[in-house]
């Protein structure tokens, strides 16, 4: 087996010819995908992974000057699919996932052919008075630190502001024990190029068939962001879901299951 599968925990399933790879958010494996995925498998090829230094990765395989921008996972999405030989693949992409899926998108747009984008943001500071990504930078710093000086703190609050849906409990421990479980060091390098940077100057190079899932009372990205992608991104089609929160293909896997196909049935 390549060491690229290898490094990214690459699992692949299904039986179709036309390629679906899910890219995770933030503090998150590829088990995150196992209520939406499995429904794709008999009309679809399935690449299921894990960023380096997530889930079951080769750890060994983590570079710090690689992984402090966006751009280094969008290679290793590149060299997954090079490996893989895969062509024409639409990449179903998480919260910071989305911005990974776009960067490959830009860098292979021969390669990427959709984007379907769940909770997106290119920037989580507002910038006012033009654009409102829901936090300030003082929060983001806050919620930095809190990662050094009470780890497991960090998790519990931040898992409880993602998924939100409190009738549901089990999430958001699921959420806090994937945030908890990887190398500290690690997830705060992540959480820097995750949540420090800005990437909303990229949209409109995305031309890439885009259709963008907005969750309703998601803190993480507010309804402003979806909008504003969708007005900068040339080729992009916005969905207001009735989902809350910022995890739909957990707490509302049937919709996100219904929208994903429509728009994969309307753009074949």
């Amino acid at each position: 087996m390549s060491n690229i599968l290898i490094r990214n925990n690459v699992h692949v399933l299904g039986e179709g010819n036309n390629v679906l790879l899910f890219a995770p958010g933030f503090g998150c494996d590829q088990n995150m995908w196992r209520f939406v995925a499995p429904d794709f498998q008999k009309a679809y090829r399935i690449i299921l992974f894990d960023y380096v230094g997530s889930g079951r990765s080769d750890y060994a395989a983590y570079d710090s000057t690689k992984y402090s921008e966006l751009n280094g996972y969008a290679e290793d999405i590149i060299e997954i699919c090079a490996t893989l030989e895969l062509e024409e693949v639409t990449i179903i992409g998480h919260s910071v996932g989305s911005t990974i899926g776009m960067l490959a998108a830009i860098k292979r747009p021969e390669l990427v052919t959709k984007l379907i984008l769940i909770g997106p943001s290119p920037c989580y500071v507002n910038d006012p008075p033009k654009y409102f990504g829901g936090f300030e930078k003082e929060d983001l710093d806050g919620l930095i630190n809190m990662m050094e000086l009470n780890y497991i703190g960090w998790g519990n609050y931040l898992s409880k502001l993602v998924m939100k849906n409190p009738d549901r409990p089990e999430l958001a421990q699921e959420l806090e024990e994937s945030f908890c479980s990887t190398d500290p060091d690690i997830q705060r390098e992540f959480a820097i190029a995750t949540f420090m940077s800005d990437y909303r100057i990229i949209l409109s190079d995305v031309d890439t068939p885009s259709l963008i899932l907005q969750c309703q009372e998601d803190a993480i990205a507010p309804i402003e962001v979806g909008e504003y992608m969708s007005n900068q991104m040339p080729n992009s089609t916005m969905r207001q879901m009735k989902a809350t929160g910022h995890c739909p293909h957990m707490s509302h896997p049937k919709e996100t299951i219904e929208l994903i196909k429509e728009y994969l049935t309307a753009n074949e």
